[in-house]
């Protein structure tokens, strides 16, 4: 029902949520993952329900590894560190250094662990590839694992994987490029730009870091922030995030989205229009409000695709929304 209605939403493009690589990098016990025969028939058993009862609509699927963050309550149950006895499990993370001081380590990755961890993420890829997912998003940002390895407060390794930025970039990318050899279709990647706290991973960085991806064959960047820490101080507002994006798209070239309490389509229309970002993401605003960009093609003068069936549910001043098709016409 959840995936039916967003790909009747009029979206240009629908991105499943983040979704494990392994049970053990879920967010929470009720997470999506992709990791075994049996996750994979069923991803694709829903969404090729779904799609049957929606016009055609591109979908991507955000493949992620919570790290240290994962094991957790889900948000409607308080979204705290569950303990072995609620079900919980041992997280891993680039060094053992928990999200919150009074919770349980996380693993250490060994570099045989890393090794494994790429071969489960290529295996994801190919898996989506398989049901007929058209993208890929690599989740590497929001205080999950690969953003665990950018950031310096996150990631205290000694070896080559951490201390400097070289090092601490070098897993991502090595990840990073083992997909994008395995899996043929539009790769991208979502990185947190900032971690909204001092000595931690900054906008500069993140722009630096997407120019490397680029001659990996990275087809585009969604700019997010924090996740990192509960020391965050984040100064949020309407299009606060935008600025991050423009400076990843000025410097990397590559094509770049941006989200972040954009709600309105004339706001949305103006970041495009400015080039400060050449996609707009939007998620709790389609939640609240499911035919958002249905009320944006109205606004904008724009067309969306829609079944059949919701033809005739347009006030008259937006009837011409639905391509050449009027409602009354059938």
């Amino acid at each position: 029902m959840h995936w039916g209605n967003l790909l009747n939403s009029g979206a240009g493009l629908f991105i499943i949520e983040a979704t494990g690589v392994t049970p053990e990098g879920r967010i929470t016990p009720v997470c999506l993952g992709l990791w075994d025969d049996r996750t994979e028939a069923a991803l694709k058993d829903k969404l090729t329900r779904a799609r049957s009862l929606a016009p055609v609509t591109p979908v991507f699927i955000q493949l992620a590894h919570a790290g240290r963050k994962a094991s957790s309550a889900s948000p409607w149950a308080g979204g705290q560190l569950l303990s072995k006895e609620q079900g919980g499990w041992d997280m891993v993370a680039p060094s053992a250094i928990p999200q919150l001081k009074d919770e349980r380590l996380p693993h250490e990755l060994s570099k045989t662990e890393l090794a494994e961890l790429i071969t489960a993420f290529v295996i994801a890829a190919q898996r989506a590839e398989r049901i007929g997912i058209d993208g890929i998003e690599l989740h590497g940002a929001h205080g999950y694992l690969l953003h665990q390895f950018l950031s310096p407060i996150a990631n205290q390794r000694t070896d080559e994987y951490g201390g400097s930025y070289e090092n601490r970039i070098r897993f991502p990318l090595e990840l990073f490029a083992a997909v994008r050899k395995a899996y043929q279709g539009v790769l991208g990647i979502r990185i947190s730009a900032s971690d909204w706290i001092e000595g931690g991973w900054t906008p500069e960085e993140t722009a630096d870091f997407a120019t490397r991806l680029k001659p990996l064959g990275c087809d585009f960047v969604h700019i997010s922030s924090g996740g990192i820490s509960q020391l965050q101080k984040i100064a949020i507002g309407p299009n606060y995030q935008v600025p991050f994006a423009k400076i990843v798209k000025d410097k990397s070239g590559i094509p770049t989205m941006t989200v972040g309490l954009i709600t309105d389509p004339q706001q949305a229309e103006d970041i495009l229009q400015k080039g400060d970002a050449d996609l707009i993401a939007l998620a709790r605003a389609f939640l609240y409000k499911p035919r958002w960009a249905w009320e944006a093609a109205a606004a904008l003068g724009g067309i969306v695709p829609s079944n059949e069936r919701y033809w005739r549910c347009l006030p008259r001043e937006a009837q011409a929304i639905f391509g050449d098709v009027k409602v009354g016409q059938r």
